[in-house]
């Protein structure tokens, strides 16, 4: 591909020259006096200054975001780990941390695997030890299935608590 350079240099000097002009003209108006009056130009500064800040407002309501169409109400979220009974579906993995000998090994497993359909699942659970099973057998009546809801199964093994 060629370009004609020919036509480029005297495009390059017409624009020069109309900036030139441009600045000579914007110094002379600087030096030019002011035709209203001081209190005409207080009064349109107060104006202009109650405008903007009327347009800011109403640019920062629209910017506010709507409220998410969140799940907020889970009618098992006791058994999240705050109650007696612990969904093995939803419940993180630190919800074990009050039942001795689950929690890390049997818990961790418990979470990295599943869905469960029911609780006697678990007793599936590839390379679970019979120390664990034991364990989990001492704690079975405290444990409940329910369908694993997205909100809560993302942070089954790491929920961002640090202590």
């Amino acid at each position: 591909m060629t370009h004609d350079l020919s036509m480029t240099a005297p495009r390059l000097v017409t624009g020069i020259s109309s900036l030139k002009r441009a600045a000579k003209a914007g110094s002379a108006a600087a030096f030019a006096p002011n035709a209203q009056p001081a209190a005409q130009t207080a009064l349109n500064a107060e104006a202009d200054r109650r405008a903007f800040l009327g347009a800011a407002a109403a640019f920062g309501a629209a910017a506010i975001p709507m409220a998410a169409n969140a799940k907020v109400d889970y009618e098992s979220v006791g058994q999240l780990g705050g109650g007696s009974i612990i969904d093995l579906n939803n419940a993180n993995v630190r919800a074990y941390l009050r039942l001795q000998g689950m929690y890390p090994g049997a818990a961790g497993k418990i979470v990295t695997h599943g869905p469960y359909k029911s609780v006697s699942d678990v007793y599936n659970i590839p390379g679970l030890t019979s120390a664990e099973k034991e364990v989990i057998k001492k704690y079975e009546s405290r444990f409940s299935v329910n369908a694993p809801a997205p909100e809560y199964v993302i942070d089954r093994i790491n929920n961002g608590l640090y202590r």
